[in-house]
């Protein structure tokens, strides 16, 4: 019998996340970390696999002890791993964290000489799979080096905009060379940015990304930026102030954010991400779709772990008729 189209396919970015167990208190001076499953399209594949979804990720790890522990980590989130392999050359990628609650989080992130998921090579691409995927999640990490950056267009291109297919833009400016394209850093991720985005159906970013992809700061005038560079649904994150959606049709929601005491904001977003998913592969609207990411995200902000926190069903659920997180810091299962 052939095998199911997924859910869910994302492809990019995978790490070992090193979180300190004490908030609060300076990397120099912690003592113990947690170690967890990071990367943000990685966590995503967690996050809608939590929401009961069929998912697996496209990436790479080092061929190394943490490279073993981070697919071990995928198949017992139920994520399948088929698709990530070793690369002998570079060392699995570690990131580390500040924790100081409510909004400061640094990230130390560890991907020299090479983060070998960025050695994601076209031709070894199952673009079946991809293009048949209900949901194909790709993110602007992919596009800041080779030959990711051609794995990622081609991914893009067999998806032939395909619904639903999602460009989270993942600004992360440490990750881009600034050599490149003689010298000029701030022009060079917009042109990459907006050739995926001719691609794609979907775009998530924050205030920051949506300004590298778009110039427009302004929420309005970036979501309809996202949209006249080919996407239908625009959602632009403005953290306390909520999520913007706007859709091709005219469709607007703008959802407040839900009350919570925030542990740690890492992961969120990651979160919000799966939980989109889910609500799209339901056929929601766009608000309800919204409310229920927002809520996915803010139970992630009220604990510690990122990629083990991520909640199930009935926890969103729960949350979504009490109206905020009543549930402080609690890791994992």
């Amino acid at each position: 019998m052939p095998e199911q189209p997924y859910d869910v396919i994302t492809m990019g970015r995978i790490g070992v996340d090193l979180y300190p167990l004490r908030t609060g208190v300076p990397l120099a001076r912690v003592e113990t970390f947690g170690k967890f499953l990071g990367g943000s399209p990685s966590n995503v594949a967690v996050a809608a696999a939590r929401l009961g979804r069929r998912t697996a990720v496209v990436t790479r790890t080092g061929q190394d002890p943490f490279g073993t522990y981070l697919r071990e980590q995928l198949r017992e989130f139920g994520v399948d791993d088929r698709w990530v392999t070793p690369v002998a050359a570079y060392p699995t990628p570690v990131t580390f964290c500040e924790i100081f609650p409510p909004d400061d989080f640094p990230l130390y992130f560890y991907r020299q000489p090479k983060a070998p998921d960025l050695e994601i090579h076209p031709a070894e691409l199952d673009l079946a799979a991809i293009r048949s995927a209900a949901v194909f999640w790709m993110t602007g990490t992919g596009l800041c080096a080779e030959p990711s950056r051609t794995a990622t267009l081609t991914a893009l291109r067999a998806r032939d905009r395909a619904p639903v297919t999602v460009f989270d833009l993942d600004w992360r400016p440490a990750f881009w060379p600034p050599g490149e394209d003689n010298g000029a850093p701030a022009p060079r991720p917009t042109v990459r940015y907006r050739e995926a985005l001719a691609y794609a159906t979907v775009a998530v970013g924050n205030l920051d990304e949506c300004e590298v992809a778009t110039g427009e700061r302004e929420p309005y005038a970036a979501a309809r930026a996202l949209i006249d560079a080919g996407v239908e649904l625009a959602v632009v994150k403005q953290g306390p102030a909520g999520v913007l959606a706007v859709h091709r049709d005219g469709t607007v929601a703008d959802v407040p954010p839900l009350p919570v005491d925030v542990v740690n904001g890492l992961g969120a977003g990651d979160a919000f991400g799966g939980a989109l998913c889910h609500g799209l592969l339901s056929g929601w609207d766009t608000a309800r779709t919204i409310r229920y990411a927002n809520a996915a995200g803010a139970i992630v902000a009220a604990r510690l772990a990122c990629s083990s926190a991520m909640p199930f069903p009935h926890e969103v659920e729960a949350v979504l008729a009490e109206g905020a997180v009543t549930v402080r810091h609690r890791k994992g299962n």
